[in-house]
């Protein structure tokens, strides 16, 4: 039987996300973006509801194309807090609106999202080595230190404990704990 982190549930589409992507690091700026927008949403909330709504949030945030979220109008952002298949929360789905314009600035400042985000961890994988779910953190000086960062450069809903979890997400650390099968594939040299 494969060992995975005592938060994966049996459903498939868990189990996918957890065995595929989480902890694997991501540098390609638009799968960043998406993920810094579904952590936000998230906020308050479980990881589960979101990952159920993932498919719906790429087709009605058109991918997270930042270049034409940005272009969004009234009467899209009010189809988007009619659209069930999303959280209808006005203040998220606006951050996204928000968060794409200070994507494109910080890609044009910085050559790409990606290069601005790694610096936080001198562009090389945090391998932790936990040995159980309730030794991992929920935040750490390190989030602290990226949110604080990304709402200065006018991002929303990047709180701390948001920033740690993308982080977990797109593989700046490796938060698998020691007895799953995803640790070492994670702990890796890229």
């Amino acid at each position: 039987m494969v060992k995975r982190c005592a938060w994966v549930t049996e459903e498939n589409l868990y189990i996918e996300y957890h065995d595929k992507e989480w902890g694997v690091p991501v540098y390609d700026d638009r799968k960043l973006f998406e993920m810094l927008c579904l952590e936000g949403a998230q906020a308050g909330l479980s990881w589960w509801t979101i990952l159920k709504k993932r498919e719906n949030y790429k087709k009605a945030f058109d991918n997270f194309e930042a270049e034409k979220i940005v272009k969004y109008t009234d009467e899209k952002l009010k189809s988007l807090m009619e659209d069930k298949g999303i959280v209808r929360n006005r203040r998220k789905i606006e951050s996204v609106v928000t968060n794409a314009k200070s994507f494109l600035e910080i890609q044009n400042k910085y050559g790409s999202f990606s290069n601005y985000i790694w610096k936080f961890v001198d562009n090389t994988p945090i391998i932790n080595a936990w040995e159980s779910i309730e030794e991992v953190p929920s935040s750490n000086e390190l989030s602290d230190k990226m949110s604080k960062q990304l709402k200065k450069d006018g991002f929303k809903f990047v709180g701390s404990t948001i920033c740690y979890s993308f982080m977990q997400s797109v593989g700046m650390v490796n938060d698998h704990t020691t007895d799953c099968f995803c640790y070492a594939l994670c702990s890796k040299e890229i």
